[in-house]
């Protein structure tokens, strides 16, 4: 990567042109910001310096952690194992009720902790014994240079990558970014233009097509999460035509995760997500065929342990993000009927648990 000023995390960006006017557009997401120079894109982070547009936050984060692989959500890939989490300041959407608000939202550099190069990355994820990075906390889509040459270097010592995302990106960078995941829990943030464009400033069809790329044209393992707002995007005709179109477009092998909304951001005024509410998106889904449905962010071992879509055992139990059964072969077969349950699995599932463990990258350096 091509630095473009003394300070190393500002490097020359992907995926722009010159208008007619002068101005640079950005064309990684459907945003399509238009900048003059000195000007930053709404994200934040890509900014015109020069005759050039730059990524301004290459090899910095918001901090490290490892979470269990759960906490993405992913249920199906690789259960039970460490991940090494990490992600970076800003954001493309404008989502009102952000639960990430302080990253995602910030114009300030000093929220981040601390700087990693995508060596010191791998070889941390590798002594940490985490099988997977993930790009998340903020979107990664906005650091694509960033995030690709981590991804690169992770995969040189046998490190999965899992990117934790809204699918809101172009074409051309879609396929450059997802061509370096393993693994992608997508935001399907509700399933309306109105949902998207009043509350996420964003529009729903690039996510459908994002949606519809990875499933069919990658083979990232793909697992979708709706955070349930009351009053938004929780009503039983949403969700019915919701799960009915990932069933149709995706298939029904595609995890879907139903979460509960907490006041915060810009919507403080907006309750909780009943527990009921949660159920029924569950229901919905189930009996439009969605084989792998789940609770999240509540308390609740029904709904967010795994069933054998065939003869109905519980193939794995979770109670928060701790397994407490396992009920599968080593590849993933149920063992009272031997059908497969789709997902990613090598080997005894891992005993990671809750723990979340914060990471300091400075004692990986050299």
């Amino acid at each position: 990567m091509n630095t473009v000023a003394q300070d190393p995390s500002i490097v020359s960006a992907r995926f722009w042109h010159r208008l007619e006017d002068g101005r640079l557009q950005c064309d990684l997401c459907p945003r399509f910001c238009k900048l003059h120079e000195d000007q930053q894109g709404l994200c934040f982070v890509r900014a015109r310096q020069g005759d050039e547009m730059v990524l301004t936050t290459y090899g910095r984060s918001s901090g490290f952690c490892i979470d269990p692989i759960e906490k993405k959500p992913l249920n199906h890939f690789l259960p039970g194992t460490p991940v090494l989490s990490f992600g970076t300041a800003g954001c493309n959407l404008a989502c009102k009720y952000c639960q990430n608000w302080d990253m995602s939202k910030s114009r300030e550099m000093d929220t981040l902790a601390d700087r990693a190069t995508p060596e010191m990355l791998a070889r941390a994820a590798k002594a940490l014994e985490c099988r997977s990075v993930a790009y998340t906390y903020n979107d990664p889509v906005i650091f694509l240079e960033y995030a690709v040459d981590v991804a690169k270097e992770c995969r040189k010592l046998g490190i999965k990558n899992v990117a934790v995302t809204a699918g809101y990106i172009c074409e051309e960078p879609r396929k450059e970014f997802f061509a370096h995941m393993d693994a992608a829990n997508v935001d399907l943030k509700g399933f309306t233009e109105k949902f998207y464009y009043k509350l996420t400033g964003g529009h729903l069809q690039p996510v459908l097509d994002t949606l519809k790329y990875i499933k069919h044209e990658t083979d990232v393992w793909l697992e979708l999460t709706t955070l349930v707002i009351p009053g938004y995007n929780d009503s039983p005709q949403e969700i019915d035509e919701m799960t009915q179109w990932v069933v149709d477009e995706l298939g029904p092998d595609v995890p879907m995760h139903f979460t509960a909304f907490h006041p915060d951001w810009k919507m403080m005024d907006v309750p909780p997500t009943p527990f009921e509410t949660l159920v029924r998106s569950r229901e919905i889904a189930l009996k439009n065929g969605v084989r792998y449905a789940y609770t999240g962010n509540v308390h609740d071992k029904k709904g967010e342990s795994t069933y054998c879509h065939q003869c109905g055992a519980e193939l794995i139990g979770r109670d928060w993000y701790v397994l407490s059964h396992w009920h599968l072969t080593d590849d993933g077969h149920c063992k009272t009927c031997g059908t497969q349950c789709a997902g990613v699995f090598d080997g005894p599932p891992g005993d990671w648990g809750p723990k979340r463990q914060p990471v300091r990258l400075s004692d990986f350096a050299g």
